[in-house]
């Protein structure tokens, strides 16, 4: 309801800025917080130096937030959708956007039901769904899961006892399979029958069908079991934690002692997790493991092919060869389908479809250098490249396998850009599907006779509307054209990209934004933001959201934002990709350095006064920038840093600098640790005491160093915060802060 009212104050302030908009609301919290943000948006078109864009407006009451378009779900006749809404399924034409009907209301389950999610069977006669939804890392959760009869209008309860995890139906819709205290169970729908298929599953011991915390961060991975197509199999992962040692956070709560959470983490050369395959016979209720003759690996997917082969994933330690097995459920006996080996790393992904009816199946790999589609048989011999070029392909969104086209996003023009293409199977030119200059992503039906397009530039919002295959739009469904109007009632400045050498011939992408007000007899002083992880990409001409509008309010106060992609980053082919291997933090930081003597050196910029912000990664480049670039930079933010890589995970570290054992050249001369020294400038060091993810462990470590050294810097903490530093109005709080240091010390 707020965000429907900031909607309307949005367009009422345009109409009339400074007018006191009067709504209607029995919730007086709900008119009061409206009324705060009318205050805050006084605008005067004139008055382009008035700080008219607000901390309070961005950060705390979401002012400036697009309008997402979320929770679709094509349908399977290609032609209809369906989306959560109030905690109700609804049924709505692609073409119209008509509602066409109710699929599950709050009528058929109670006032005491809420949906928080939903999938359904692939007949769609059946839906699972959950309530209850409690969090437990970046992307596992506790949920009470039930199944809704749309035929019968009928509900069972999946479970026993509340907080399952990893619901998930079979594709018949026979049977349902979950997560209880890191036990698996399935629940036949027929018979009702509840079947506990494991139970050995501890707490930090044993986990049965769902990940640990590195597998879940780092792979992606949060359900660890799969349906055969039939249903007749299960197949599921085991990971005894017992060798991992634990890591504890504090919780501190208004209590006399605080509270402590205490998980399994592997850091850098330490033990993993020892994994093992099983598939469970649902008929036999005999189980058979998977073996493999191999030590210190990893089992990061698993999946079925349309035969009832079991597809295993299996990766070493060094992440630089990649095993596709085929296994029998029946007997555990595997061969292996595809072989993939790196000379550096190979970046896991999901991009493995079977074509049932030709014996085949894509893949997507850097073999030739880029990231490309490859087409396969089933004896795991290659048929063909599907695509070429000096370019990578970004995603893939699928086979249409009536029309034979393989449908993905490539920057095959720029790396600045995304467009989407298709590409016939049986081989044959790429034809472009949407091209227009700027970031284009696609959600396709699933015939593929529509798509949803989201076009974005990094100076417009992004745009979503439905097109058919043929190309044509046949409805938009969001604008944000409340957003373009305030982006025009108050003169921002454009993003403009450029690109600039460096001393070791290196060339660079980056965007800058200017004052409003920009004057090149003036001097200006300069911010610099990046995060420089491996193949990311903040260089983009794609919608930035809150942070373009924190940008901009920096801007209108005479700071010029420049944002660079240095070495490692993504959509320039292997080689630029992965030039930080064994070395992370060394050529992202020199390239940072390069950018700000570039900048420093134009004629409009105060070469004594430029600063780096950076989260995460970035936090952790931002803080080597400070050190191992005192004589270029004067001030830098590092939020939630690493700043020394042997107190991060296995999986990620390892994959880019092998073990400090391998690799201490590589650790030690990137460890901010070791350059505490250097500091001369001014450095805020942020960091949310509850963050599972990059310990608090970098940041008191750090600042062990900084006081060893006698340095001066500021340091924030934010208790029961995690990395993302959301709680509550921590992300308000914060980036009020770095906004106070950006102009007392820049």
């Amino acid at each position: 309801m707020l965000q429907q009212v900031i909607r309307i104050i949005k367009k009422k302030l345009l109409q009339r800025p400074g007018a006191i908009i009067k709504i209607k609301s029995k919730d007086m919290k709900i008119f009061s917080l409206c009324l705060t943000a009318v205050f805050l948006f006084t605008w005067c078109k004139p008055a382009i130096s008035q700080s008219d864009i607000t901390l309070e407006g961005i950060w705390r009451f979401g002012m400036f937030n697009t309008e997402q378009v979320e929770g679709f779900r094509f349908m399977n006749d290609g032609r209809h959708y369906s989306r959560l809404v109030d905690g109700e399924i609804k049924m709505y034409d692609i073409e119209s956007a008509d509602w066409v009907a109710d699929i599950l209301t709050s009528e058929d389950l109670g006032e005491e039901i809420h949906i928080d999610g939903y999938s359904f069977s692939e007949d769609e006669s059946l839906i699972l769904f959950y309530t209850n939804k409690v969090s437990q890392y970046r992307r596992s959760f506790f949920a009470d899961y039930y199944v809704w009869d749309t035929d019968n209008k009928t509900l069972k309860e999946v479970g026993e006892e509340q907080g399952q995890m990893n619901g998930h139906l079979s594709p018949c819709g026979n049977r349902v399979g979950f997560v209880y205290e890191n036990d698996l169970y399935f629940r036949d729908l027929q018979s009702g029958e509840l079947t506990r298929i494991t139970e050995e599953g501890e707490r930090n011991k044993i986990i049965n069908g769902a990940s640990d915390w590195v597998y879940e961060e780092e792979f992606y991975l949060t359900r660890a079991f799969e349906w055969s197509p039939d249903a007749s199999y299960l197949a599921y992962l085991r990971f005894d934690e017992s060798p991992v040692r634990e890591f504890t956070m504090t919780d501190y709560t208004n209590s006399t002692y605080p509270d402590y959470t205490t998980f399994k983490y592997p850091k850098v050369g330490e033990e993993n997790a020892e994994l093992s395959v099983w598939a469970y016979d649902i008929e036999s209720e005999g189980r058979v493991e998977v073996r493999f003759d191999m030590e210190d690996f990893y089992i990061p997917r698993i999946h079925w092919t349309p035969d009832q082969k079991l597809v295993i994933f299996t990766m070493n330690r060094h992440q630089n060869e990649l095993i596709l097995w085929l296994a029998d459920p029946l007997s555990g006996e595997k061969e292996i389908l595809l072989k993939e080996v790196n000379p550096y790393y190979i970046n896991l992904h999901d991009n493995l479809t079977f074509l049932e009816e030709r014996e085949q199946f894509i893949w997507t790999s850097e073999k030739d250098g880029y990231n490309h589609v490859y087409l396969y048989d089933m004896d795991g011999n290659l048929l063909r490249q599907l695509t070429k070029g000096a370019f990578d392909v970004t995603d893939f969104y699928g086979v249409d396998k009536e029309r034979e086209l393989v449908f993905f996003q490539a920057a095959a023009q720029s790396p600045l850009n995304r467009e989407i293409y298709s590409v016939p199977l049986d081989g044959g030119n790429m034809e472009i599907r949407a091209g227009e200059e700027g970031v284009n992503k696609a959600a396709f039906s699933s015939t593929f006779d529509y798509y949803i397009l989201e076009h974005s530039t990094a100076n417009q919002p992004p745009r979503h509307a439905v097109y058919d295959i043929g190309g044509d739009e046949i409805r938009l469904i969001e604008g944000n054209e409340i957003l373009i109007e305030i982006q025009e009632e108050l003169g921002l400045s454009s993003v403009e990209f450029f690109s600039f050498t460096t001393s070791e011939k290196v060339t660079l992408n980056g965007y800058t934004i200017f004052p409003p007000d920009f004057d090149e007899e003036k001097k200006y002083p300069v911010l610099m933001y990046q995060y420089s992880g491996p193949n990311s990409q903040h260089a983009i001409n794609s919608w930035r959201g809150e942070n373009y509008w924190w940008f901009q309010l920096l801007s209108r106060k005479g700071y010029i934002i420049a944002c660079v992609d240095g070495r490692g980053t993504g959509a320039r082919g292997q080689e630029f990709r992965k030039m930080t291997y064994m070395n992370l933090g060394h050529y992202e930081t020199l390239d940072q350095i390069e950018t700000a003597r570039y900048l420093g050196a134009k004629d409009y910029v105060d070469e004594t006064r430029i600063g780096i912000f950076g989260w995460s990664y970035g936090g952790y480049i931002s803080t080597l920038c400070i050190l191992k670039g005192s004589d270029v930079f004067s001030s830098a933010i590092a939020v939630a840093p690493v700043t020394d890589w042997r107190w991060y995970d296995t999986i990620y570290t390892e994959r880019y600098m092998r073990t400090y054992e391998e690799n201490r050249e590589g650790y030690t001369g990137n460890s901010a640790m070791h350059f505490a020294h250097q500091l001369e400038g001014d450095f805020l060091i942020v960091h949310g005491l509850a963050d599972d993810n990059v310990h608090f462990q970098h940041t008191a470590e750090m600042v062990r160093m900084l006081n060893f050294e006698n340095k001066h810097y500021d340091l924030y903490i934010y208790p029961n915060n995690n990395h993302s530093i959301r709680t509550g109005s921590a992300r308000y709080h914060l980036y009020t802060k770095m906004t106070e240091f950006i102009l007392s010390t820049l």
